[in-house]
């Protein structure tokens, strides 16, 4: 399965995240953007579970990421 999570990041810190961001196994490809997110990353998993603690417990304990959103592919 996969989702992408669109990432707002704090001021000045899109490189420092996107850097961290696509060191994280799971993360195949992230991108920095233009818009209302800083960056868009697509992932993959298993399961509920392991999607919930791949944001949780990695992405979202990224230093200078203020928001993520999650879409879950179809």
């Amino acid at each position: 399965m996969g989702a992408y999570i669109l990432i707002t990041t704090d001021m000045g810190k899109v490189i420092d995240v996107l850097a961290a961001i696509k060191a994280i196994p799971e993360v195949k490809s992230a991108h920095g953007v233009i818009g209302p997110y800083d960056i868009i990353a697509f992932i993959e998993f298993s399961d509920p579970e392991a999607l919930k603690s791949i944001i949780i417990d990695k992405i979202q304990k990224v230093p200078g990421i203020s928001r993520t959103l999650t879409c879950i592919a179809a």
